[in-house]
Order: structure tokens, then sequence, then C-alpha cells
């Protein structure tokens, strides 16, 4: 089978009229694009403000009863892998919350896939955010202090060769910890870091085999953030060369520009403008409506915001914000754009249909013919790596 460094991101949210129907025919559809990977995020609840989530707003709500309802990637990640035997996807979890779960127990789940997967395993990991940690409990005053111990206790365990392992850290003690499960064929999980602020680029340079952040960044930050991931691998001796330039992107395209304008003036789009920072909203001529500085998806609650709070927050949302944020417009429109995120670095594209999240449902479902279409661009312009 051909391959491409191309992968597709399913929701993993509960649907009917079975839990997995959503991932089912995602899954499906990777393997029919003949994609590289099929991916997972990790989720407690969803970073879209749930009052929105009714027909009036979204098609898929007649599927998906709640955007909240989200699934358990690694339960999932292992009936996928029951059934990817012919496919041979490569299977990735983007991404797993370093705080909200124990790093011993990541290390253990990350192996156990990659044993199962033989070896086409990648653990995408990154600091989480404020939505699935603090209402849980979780300490939220450190979070990449906590993702940078995470790291460092994964590789303690890994490389300890079945010794005892003692480590102090504020956050992950080890004391006489145990960590015996072998490496597939001698070869640990690809970890890809989810990494956007300065610190969490230098710790990318550090334990990451490859740099996997999502929106909302410009190709030209993406060219110098990689610099900077690559001169602090350099820094810790490693190889910066052999870090694998990731991007997670959504798409919001059409068989016209007429039909990818209406997705985009959807009430439902313009939500996941909230969860870009004051800084890009800046660069539009708008302050953040959630504050001045507000530093988007990390601290973002959309949980606790009532139906005419959103509103009246996406209101003043500037349609070119949205083009900064999504891959947007007709096929060759967004293959255009992609071709200018592979000139700023980008080697290796995840993607997924957010044009399917408009208020008609049928458009939506008509709006995967030219996602399709999309992907099929793509895997021409993202050749595998070697």
């Amino acid at each position: 089978m051909s391959r491409s460094s191309v992968g597709l991101m399913d929701p993993l949210v509960f649907a009917r009229p079975r839990a997995d129907f959503v991932t089912r025919g995602n899954y499906l559809s990777a393997v029919a694009s003949r994609v590289d990977s099929f991916w997972v995020p990790d989720h407690v609840n969803s970073l879209f403000p749930r009052v929105l989530w009714t027909p009036k707003y979204a098609g898929p709500s007649r599927l998906v009863p709640s955007p909240d309802a989200v699934l358990e990637p690694w339960t999932m990640l292992g009936s996928i892998a029951a059934r990817n035997r012919l496919a041979r996807l490569r299977l990735g979890i983007g991404v797993t919350d370093a705080g909200r779960r124990n790093p011993a127990v990541t290390a253990q789940a990350a192996v156990t896939l990659d044993h199962l997967t033989r070896g086409r395993t990648i653990l995408g990991i990154g600091p989480g955010e404020r939505e699935g940690n603090e209402p849980y409990g979780v300490e939220w005053s450190k979070p990449v202090a906590r993702f940078e111990e995470a790291m460092a206790t994964i590789r303690a365990l890994w490389s300890s060769k079945g010794e005892l392992v003692n480590r102090d850290s504020p956050f992950f003690p080890l004391r006489n910890a145990l960590f015996d499960l072998p490496p597939y064929k001698g070869r640990w999980p690809d970890v890809w870091v989810a990494a956007h602020g300065p610190r969490m680029l230098r710790a990318a340079g550090r334990y990451g085999d490859g740099w996997f952040p999502a929106f909302p960044q410009r190709p030209e930050d993406y060219a110098q953030r990689l610099e900077i991931i690559r001169a602090a691998a350099s820094d810790a001796g490693r190889d910066p060369m052999s870090i694998t330039p990731a991007l997670w992107m959504l798409v919001v395209t059409g068989r016209s520009s007429d039909d990818v304008d209406e997705a985009l003036d959807a009430d439902i789009m313009k939500t996941w403008a909230l969860n870009a920072s004051d800084e890009v909203w800046g660069r539009h001529g708008q302050t953040h409506p959630l504050g001045a500085g507000f530093s988007g998806a990390q601290d973002h609650l959309p949980q606790t915001l009532d139906e005419e709070t959103v509103l009246s927050h996406i209101a003043r949302v500037p349609q070119s914000l949205l083009r900064e944020i999504f891959l947007t417009g007709t096929v060759d429109e967004v293959l255009q754009q992609a071709a200018q995120w592979r000139r700023c670095g980008v080697r290796y594209l995840v993607v997924v249909n957010q044009t399917i999240a408009q208020p008609s449902l049928r458009n939506g479902i008509a709006s995967q013919l030219s996602f399709t279409n999309v992907v099929s661009g793509l895997k021409r312009l993202f050749p595998a790596m070697s």
C-alpha cells in the first residue's frame, strides 16, 4: 500500500446508533483514502460551547447527542488496533494529557499499543488544557513544568531496562518504580510533542521525535518555531533534522467559494475563534471577547458559557480570522494554502473535515467529497518521509 505523510483525526464523540459510529466511519475513510495514520484526541469534554450543539446551529447534533460525550482514547485505539491488521495505518493519540494522566500509565499504554500495532504507534503528548484538568481537581498552575517532568519520567522508565527507578520530582517522584515492558523490536513509540510557547518548544527539541502543534498560528510562525525546536535539539546533543515537523489543522471546504463562505458564516464555525489567543484576534483588529491577554484554547472553559454569552462573543469574529485558523476554500485553494505550510517546514499534516459541523447536515455530508479530494491532493503534496 502506498503511503503519504498525511493523517486523519477523529473527534472521538459518542454517537448514534452505536457509540463508535462516527469513529468507525472515519477510520474506514482513512483506510479508503490510503493515508498514513489515524488519530484520536484525548479530552474529557470538548473545547466547543455545548449550548450551541443543537439542530439550529449544528447539523451533526442529530447524530451526536453532545460534543462533551467524549470517548476514552486509549480504549478506542485498542479496539481500532484489533481491526487494523490489513490496513496497517499508524495509530496516534493527538494529544494525550501530561497533567491529568500519570506518566507511568501513559508510558505503559503507549508501549502496549505499540506491540498491538507492531510498531506503528505515535504518542502525541502535551501539557493539556484547563478544561480537562481544573474542573476535575488537577492542579493547573504549572502545566509546562508538569509536562517537562512527565516527559522526563516517561523517558526514565523506558530507559530503565527493568531496573528499579528512583527519581525526585515535584510532580511525579519515583520510589523503587518498576517498568519492565520491552520496546517493540528494540524501539520505543515515537513521541510527538504539542508545543506552542517558547518553553514548550525547547522541551519539544529535548524530548520529541516529532513536533505536533495545532492552530492557531501562521506558516511564518511555524517556520520560526521549528528553528527554535531544532536549536534546542542540537543543544541537547540530538539530531535536529530527525524531528518530524507535523501539524494538525481543521479544513473547511466545498465545491464553490459560496459553499465555503456559507459554512464560515455559521455561528458554529465562529465559536472556534474563541480558542485563538488575544494576540491572534489583535492581528484582525479585535480584542478577544474573553479579555485582553486571553491565551486561547489552553485556558478556555466553554462549558461555563450560556447561549447569549457565546453569541455575543462570536458576533465580532471577522472571517479573516477564521481563514487564518482553518485551511479554507475550494479543493485547489486548500491545497495552495497547504503548499505554503510545506514551504515553511511542515512535512506531516493531520487534518479533520470541520465543514461537516455546519447547520445544514445535508451540506455538511456533501462536503465530504471535497474533503476527500483535498486528502488526495495532500498525499501528493506530502509524500512519505524516508
